[in-house]
C-alpha cells in the first residue's frame, strides 16, 4: 500500500497498561508526546553579551511558536525577555553576539535552501529591524568572523562574485558596508584571520588533481602568500590559531608521521614543528581552548567514546572541577559562554537521561546559579540511559556505540540509527531519537563505523570505496549480529533508520542484507550515487574528487555506481520501506528519493514516500518534524510491534504524496 502514509488515523500496537505491566523497562510507562520529543525548546542557545551586560538566547515565537532570538539585562527575570526578530518560518538556529555588546548577528536561509545569509540587529533598540548583510538571491555566506579589537567589523565569505568560491570580505555591521579584503585565487576553500591584525593570513588549499589539502600562510595582508605545509589525501591537519608573536609560530593539529592528528606549534616560516603540545593514540585531538590574549594553550578536548580533557591551566582546571563536583553523576561540563572578562559562565551539564540544563557560573565566587531547561517538559518523565559500548568488526576493528536500551530484562526490537556524513561521527549524550525509540520499546544502537571521524587516519581511510557492499556496511551489519548475540535484540524485528548518509546505509542495507531487516527509513538518504555528485552545490565543486576517493570514481566506473548504487538492486528489497524528504535540498536533491520511490511502487514493492515542500536537507520547521516522526512511529508500530502515540497531522505540516499525485504512467527505467 504505498499511499498509506496519509491516512490520519490512529494505531496503538500496545497500550500504555500493556507496556507497564512489563518489568526492566528504562523509561516511562506513559508515552512520551511526540511534542515534547520533537517540538521546539522552550530556551535554546544562551549567549552572553561579552560585557555581560545581557543575556540572549533562542525560543519559540508566542503567535506562531517559531525559533527566533530574545533578549534580557542578565539581572532581569526571563519572562521579561523581548524578542527582537521576526522569523515567521523556519526559525532562526544561529546567532552570537557582535563585539559591541548591542548587535545580534544571525544567519538564516530561505525554506532549506542552505544559502545562508548574515543579518544584523541592534539588540538595544525596540524599533529596530534586522539587515542583510550578504544579499542575493544565490548568496552564501560563511566564515563569519568578530574579533574583540576591533568591535566594529566583522570578516565573512560569500560566493557572490562566483558561485563555486568564497571571498572574504571586511563588514561594518552597522552600516552594512562591504568591502572586499581578500579574493579568492580559485583554489581555496576556507580562511583564517591573525587575532590582533585581524587581518587574513591564513588559506586552507584543495588540490583538486590529487586531493591532497595545503595551508598557505602570508606576513600580512601586503605579503606574498606561501605554502606552509601540505597534507596528502589520506592525512588530517589544519592551523588552529597564530601565536602571539605576530603569527612567527602557529598551533597546528597533524596526523603527518603519527596514526592520530597531535597539537603542534610550527614555525611559519619554516614549517618546522617547534614543539609536540598533545597527543593520545586513542583519537583525535578534539576542541583547543586558547587564552585570547597571550594565546597559550590552556585545555584540549579529546573524545573516543566519551569527552576527556587535558590541562595546562590550573585555574581552568580548578573551575572544571568544580563544575564536575557540582553536575550530576556521570554528566560532561560544557561551556557555552563566558564575559569578555570571564568571570560570568554559562555552563550546561549534558547527560544522555535528561534535557540540557544551563547555569550561570560566578567564576569568582565559584558558584553555579540555574539559568534555564531547554526542555523543562522533559523533566516530568523517566528517559533511558545511553551505554557507550564496543563492539568487534568481522576483521577485528573496535567499533564504539552507544546503546539505549528499551528494556534490561529481555530482548526487544532493534533501530540501527545510523549517522550521516558519513565523515562524522555519533556522541554519547542526550539524543531525542533514542528516546522517543525507547520509549516505544525499542532498542537505539548507534555506530561510529569505519568512516567515521576522529578515531584516526587509518580508521577514516578503511572506509574508502566501501560503500553499499563494502566494510562500511558490513561494520553495520556486524553490529546488529551483535546487539543479537548480546540478546540486546529481537532478531526478527530490526529497523534500519537514518538520515543523509545513514539514508543510504538504510536503501544499502534493505538492499544488500535484505534478509536482515524487517523494515527501514530512509531520511533525504541518495539512491545512485553517481547522480548524487552530479547535483552537488557549486560550491562543493573543490571537494568532489576528494569525495571521489573516498567513495570510488563513480564518474568514470558506471559498473561500480552501479555496484554499490541502491537504486540498481531495488528488486533485492523484501522489507517495507519509509522515505522522507525536503524538495529544496541541495545536497540530496528530491530524484534521489522520487527514482527509487517510483522504482519501488512500479515493482509492488512496499514503500511509502512523504516529501516536504518548504524543506531541506532535513526537516527544520517543528509541525513537519512532528508530522514526518509520527508517520515513522505508525511504520514503526505495524512493523516492529512497538507503541505508537495516536497520528493527528499538525496544522503547519506541509506533506505532499508524491506516490499518490504522480501521473500513472511515469514508470523509472533501471
Amino acid at each position: 500500500d504505498t499511499g498509506s502514509i496519509s491516512d490520519q488515523t490512529s494505531l496503538k500496537v500496545a497500550t500504555t497498561n500493556e507496556f507497564s505491566t512489563s518489568g526492566g523497562f528504562t523509561t516511562s510507562t506513559d508515552i512520551i508526546p511526540r511534542e515534547v520529543l520533537f517540538g521546539n525548546p522552550k530556551y535554546a542557545s544562551p549567549m552572553l553579551s561579552p560585557d555581560g551586560k545581557y543575556l540572549a538566547f533562542l525560543a519559540p515565537s508566542e503567535d506562531k511558536g517559531v525559533l527566533n532570538v530574545f533578549v534580557n539585562p542578565v539581572s532581569d527575570p526571563l519572562d521579561k525577555a523581548r524578542m527582537i526578530t521576526n522569523d515567521t518560518s523556519r526559525g532562526i538556529r544561529s546567532a552570537f553576539w557582535a563585539q559591541d555588546s548591542q548587535t545580534i548577528l544571525f544567519m538564516q536561509d530561505f525554506e532549506g535552501n542552505e544559502n545562508f545569509h548574515l543579518w544584523a540587529i541592534n539588540a538595544e533598540d525596540p524599533e529596530a529591524e534586522a539587515r542583510d548583510l550578504t544579499p542575493g538571491d544565490e548568496v552564501k555566506a560563511s566564515s563569519i568572523m568578530t574579533n574583540k579589537r576591533y568591535p566594529d567589523e566583522i570578516m565573512v565569505g560569500t560566493n557572490e562574485r562566483d558561485s563555486k568560491e568564497f571571498d572574504m570580505y571586511r563588514c561594518n555591521y552597522k552600516t552594512g558596508e562591504l568591502t572586499l579584503d581578500t579574493q579568492n585565487p580559485g583554489d581555496v576553500v576556507g580562511w583564517g584571520s591573525e587575532d590582533f591584525s585581524f587581518q587574513i593570513r591564513q588559506a586552507v588549499v584543495r588540490n583538486q588533481e590529487d586531493s591532497s589539502t595545503t595551508i598557505r600562510v602570508r606576513d600580512d595582508d601586503q605579503s606574498e602568500w606561501r605554502d606552509l605545509i601540505t597534507f596528502p589525501y589520506g592525512e588530517n591537519g589544519a592551523l588552529v590559531d597564530f601565536c602571539a608573536d605576530d603569527g612567527k609560530t602557529c598551533y597546528m593539529t597533524s596526523s603527518l608521521g603519527r596514526e592520530t592528528t597531535a597539537l603542534l606549534k610550527v614555525d611559519t616560516t619554516t614549517g618546522e614543528t617547534i614543539e609536540e603540545i598533545f597527543a593520545t593514540d586513542k583519537c583525535n585531538v578534539g576542541g583547543v581552548t586558547i587564552d585570547k590574549d597571550t594565546k597559550e594553550i590552556r585545555a584540549i578536548g579529546y573524545n573516543y567514546a566519551r569527552l576527556e580533557r587535558k590541562f595546562f591551566d590550573k585555574e581552568l582546571e580548578g573551575d572544571y572541577k568544580v563544575l564536575e563536583s557540582l553536575a550530576p553523576e556521570g554528566a560532561e561540563v560544557l561551556v557555552s559562554s563566558r564575559t569578555r572578562d570571564e568571570k560570568l559562565w554559562i555552563v550546561n551539564f549534558r547527560r544522555s537521561d535528561g534535557p540540557t540544563e544551563y547555569f550561570y557560573y560566578d567564576q569568582v565566587e565559584k558558584t553555579i546559579s540555574p539559568l534555564f531547561v531547554s526542555k523543562p517538559e522533559l523533566l516530568e518523565y523517566k528517559l533511558a540511559p545511553m551505554e557507550d559500548v564496543r563492539i568487534p568488526a568481522r576483521d577485528g576493528l573496535e567499533l564504539v556505540g552507544y546503546l539505549t536500551r528499551a528494556k534490561t530484562d529481555c530482548k526487544t526490537p532493534l533501530i540501527l540509527l545510523v549517522h550521516g556524513g558519513p565523515w562524522a561521527r555519533d556522541n554519547w549524550g542526550f539524543d531525542s531519537r533514542a528516546q522517543w525509540f525507547a520509549n516505544r520499546g525499542y532498542a537505539t544502537l548507534q555506530v561510529n563505523y569505519r568512516g567515521s571521524t576522529g578515531y584516526g587516519k587509518t580508521f577514516l581511510h578503511k572506509g574508502d570505496k566501501q560503500w553499499g557492499v563494502g566494510d562500511m556496511q558490513h561494520d553495520l551489519t556486524d553490529s546488529v549480529k551483535w546487539a543479537i548475540e548480546q540478546g540486546i535484540a529481537d532478531e526478527d524485528n530490526i529497523c534500519v533508520y537514518g538520515g543523509s548518509y545513514g539514508g543510504y546505509a538504510c536503501l544499502a542495507g534493505l538492499t544488500f542484507t535484505p534478509d536482515l531487516y524487517k523494515c527501514g527509513v530512509d531520511i533525504v538518504g541518495p539512491s545512485n550515487i553517481k547522480t548524487l555528485l552530479d547535483s552537488i552545490p557549486p560550491y562543493w565543486g573543490p571537494l568532489r574528487n576528494g569525495m571521489l576517493l573516498k567513495i570510488g570514481n563513480v564518474d568514470e566506473d558506471e559498473e561500480f555506481n552501479r555496484k554499490i548504487s541502491p537504486l540498481y538492486h531495488v528488486d533485492n528489497i523484501k522489507a517495507p520501506l519509509l522515505i522522507g524528504q525536503g524538495a529544496n535540498d541541495p545536497r540530496v536533491k528530491q530524484t534521489e528519493a522520487d527514482q527509487i520511490a517510483f522504482s519501488m511502487a512500479d515493482k509492488g514493492i512496499p514503500v511509502e514516500y512523504v516529501l516536504y515542500p518548504d524543506e531541506g536537507h532535513g526537516f527544520a520547521r517543528p509541525d513537519n518534524r512532528i508530522d514526518f516522526n509520527g508517520r515513522a512511529e505508525k511504520f514503526l508500530a505495524t512493523h516492529l510491534g512497538g507503541r505508537a502515540e495516536q497520528f493527528v497531522k499538525p496544522d503547519g505540516s506541509t506533506a505532499t504524496f508524491p506516490l499518490e499525485t504522480r501521473k500513472k504512467d511515469d514508470t523509472i527505467d533501471v
